[in-house]
């Protein structure tokens, strides 16, 4: 019967009660499919679509006070008044001699009116609405520029949390693989101590060792499942994991190529956050000349048919009436006052927004120049220790089979020789994403990381 340590049974529960895509048994789960899942999907993207909608809609209210209107009324009415009596007889065009007796006049009959009327409103000037009709447009671009900017956010966030968990599972067959060298030397010092070549201790040291890589491979397989439920979440699927990632992580060579290229691109002329950014300042530039257009004349045309019955609305004879109607108010409660102060303290948070916008914009230029560097070189680093340390294992393993060498001195050695690949693959990771921060810093699409879905994997060799 096959042995399964603790850890082991434990992997193996978790395993068995993963999702099938965890298991291999369901469709390949590309970064391509995981971004175009997230550009609908993910709970920001749609958060900040229906407020750049939101925003759209705004643009159209101030168009109230430009375009015309037209609207419908019909209404009953019965009265005793005299005056209103006397006008609804003359409205309905059925005065006669007879109603200018005075005591008709003075107590007239009851009198019932069906109104209809049709009435055209056309503003002609007003300047607040002339100037809110460009602050609300230039607020409905800031918003589409946010929607923008929060996508393409999503698609770095995407991108780490999608080879988060290939990471996750490179390192689960790194430590594997750590797990059966580590048995491997148990055995090997069990089999030493039964023949008198090495003490006791050493397969004690030995069986505490392999104890060790063990509980950080049951830690790394709750990691990995923890890495694609938050994946799941991200593409706003929360719990759903029926899908399979690669194997590993894409090989050195195709990382190399695209950072390589990030570092060299040139910038967007305009990056998304920035361009919000100068939107919502010309915005709010535009609001305080509206807020101050309220101290002006206003100008307003209309037209108006009027229907009135006896018997029913829009019945009867008609008659129109043609107007202009101009308005002023100088002093309106102190209203005005505070909306131009309002309107001018915003402005002056929307400069600021603007000019803090442009200058993160430049530093994360520099920042992520300075990271992709750094990852090119801690990758060749960790390449050179992948291979020495495993030159270095190899090279104990023969010392310690010959009686060379102390079993602690193997231990050290195939401990070296795991955390080496654990920092190789950690190495390819940080250059990946550092190639996608670098893209979203220079205002490109860090989807064009999608190549790296036909790029080879690195294999994983047994140690």
């Amino acid at each position: 019967m096959r042995y399964l340590s603790p850890a082991g049974l434990l992997g193996a529960a978790l395993l068995a009660g993963a999702p099938l895509g965890a298991q291999g048994a369901a469709a390949r789960l590309t970064l391509g499919d995981a971004l175009a899942r997230a550009e609908q999907g993910a709970y920001a993207n749609r958060a900040h679509g229906a407020m750049a909608d939101a925003q759209r809609a705004q643009a159209l209210l101030p168009l109230r006070g430009v375009l015309p209107s037209v609207r419908f009324d019909a209404g009953f009415m019965r009265t005793t008044d005299p005056i209103g009596a006397f006008g609804t007889s003359l409205r309905q065009r059925i005065i006669t001699q007879q109603d200018f007796d005075p005591r008709r006049l003075n107590y007239p009959a009851v009198a019932q009116n069906y109104t209809g009327a049709v009435v055209l409103e056309q503003p002609l000037l007003n300047a607040d609405a002339l100037v809110g009709r460009k602050a609300a447009t230039r607020a409905s671009h800031a918003a589409r520029a946010n929607a923008e900017w929060s996508a393409i956010g999503t698609r770095v966030d995407v991108i780490r949390a999608y080879y988060g968990a290939v990471l996750a599972t490179e390192k689960v067959a790194t430590l594997e693989a750590a797990v059966r060298a580590a048995r491997e030397h148990v055995r090997q010092a069990e089999l030493m101590a039964r023949n008198g070549l090495v003490t006791p201790s050493d397969a004690l040291l030995a069986s505490v060792k392999a104890g060790e890589v063990e509980t950080q491979w049951l830690e790394a397989q709750g990691d990995a499942q923890n890495a694609r439920l938050g994946l799941a979440t991200l593409l706003g699927t929360p719990g759903d994991t029926t899908w399979q990632l690669p194997d590993g992580l894409p090989a050195s060579d195709a990382l190399r190529a695209l950072a390589t290229e990030a570092l060299d691109a040139t910038a967007r002329e305009v990056r998304a956050d920035v361009d919000a950014a100068r939107a919502g300042a010309d915005a709010a530039s535009a609001d305080l000349t509206r807020a101050r257009s309220l101290y002006m004349p206003r100008l307003n045309g209309f037209a108006r048919y009027d229907w009135n019955s006896a018997a029913r609305p829009f019945g009867g004879d008609n008659n129109w009436t043609v107007g202009v109607m101009a308005s002023w108010t100088p002093f309106a409660g102190a209203s005005e006052l505070a909306d131009v102060r309002t309107t001018k303290s915003r402005l002056a948070a929307a400069d600021a927004m603007r000019d803090g916008a442009e200058a993160k914009a430049q530093l994360e230029l520099q920042q992520t120049a300075t990271a992709i560097r750094t990852a090119l070189a801690r990758l060749e680093i960790a390449e050179r220790g992948v291979r020495q340390s495993i030159d270095a294992h190899r090279i104990v393993s023969k010392r310690y089979a010959g009686g060379l060498a102390p079993v602690v001195e193997l231990l050290d050695a195939a401990a070296i020789e795991t955390q080496s690949r654990l920092g190789h693959t950690g190495a390819r990771y940080a250059l990946l994403v550092s190639t996608a921060e670098r893209r979203k810093a220079l205002g490109l699409d860090p989807a064009a990381l999608r190549a790296l879905d036909d790029a080879p994997v690195v294999a994983h060799s047994n140690q």
